[in-house]
């Protein structure tokens, strides 16, 4: 009898971790914090360099069939730029976990679930936030909390020169925990020191961002 009784006690357990299970892989990976940047501040060569960028970690993680972006706006001289809403598609995006992110353009700009949790790397694992050494919560992206490109009149690079620039500039950052200095924006917490490897790390990051599958 406790043989069966035991059976069936394993029984019911399995019953009811198996939807969770099943949610989880039903999903595949639509986001992910890269889990290292490209190594020369914030010059990514461009919006074509974070994009490959962004597929080749994916690659890396198991991830086939799915066209990736960055989440990274741009600024053109006399004219908007492109907007990182505009490039990743139409959601939904789920992280490496099978975690829901969010189901749309407009859940993700308002209400997303993104924290120090949510947020994990195309492996899965956690990214350094606040309290930890060090902080690399400083997420590149360039655009306005509405996932918008900067109008021409707001003065001041954003995008550390549309992401060629390891220098002179600056670019606008996002808190991946939604921590630091009293804002909890995961897209447009503040600006960096400046574009280089130096300054990033400077303001707390280490030249990392989001990565979205876009189909």
């Amino acid at each position: 009898m406790n043989i069966v009784k035991t059976l069936a006690v394993a029984g019911v357990a399995l019953l009811m971790s198996a939807p969770a299970a099943f949610a989880q892989n039903s999903h595949p990976m639509g986001f992910f914090v890269t889990s290292t940047g490209m190594g020369d501040g914030a010059n990514l060569g461009g919006l074509a360099g974070a994009d490959a960028h962004c597929g080749k970690l994916a690659a890396a993680a198991g991830s086939t069939g799915r066209t990736w972006r960055a989440y990274l706006s741009t600024q053109v001289e006399g004219k908007r730029g492109v907007s990182a809403r505009d490039r990743i598609g139409p959601g939904p995006w789920y992280n490496a976990n099978g975690e829901l992110i969010a189901s749309d353009l407009d859940q993700l700009h308002i209400m997303p679930n993104i924290s120090a949790r949510t947020a994990v790397d195309e492996k899965g694992n956690r990214v350094k936030g606040r309290g930890d050494k060090p902080n690399e919560h400083d997420m590149l992206t360039g655009t306005k909390a509405d996932g918008t490109a900067y109008f021409p009149w707001e003065k001041g690079d954003k995008t550390c020169k549309s992401w060629t620039s390891n220098g002179e500039g600056s670019a606008t950052v996002g808190h991946h925990d939604r921590h630091g200095g009293g804002n909890t924006s995961w897209n447009a917490a503040h600006n960096s020191r400046g574009c280089s490897q130096k300054a990033l790390v400077g303001t707390g990051g280490a030249g990392l961002f989001y990565c979205f599958a876009a189909k």
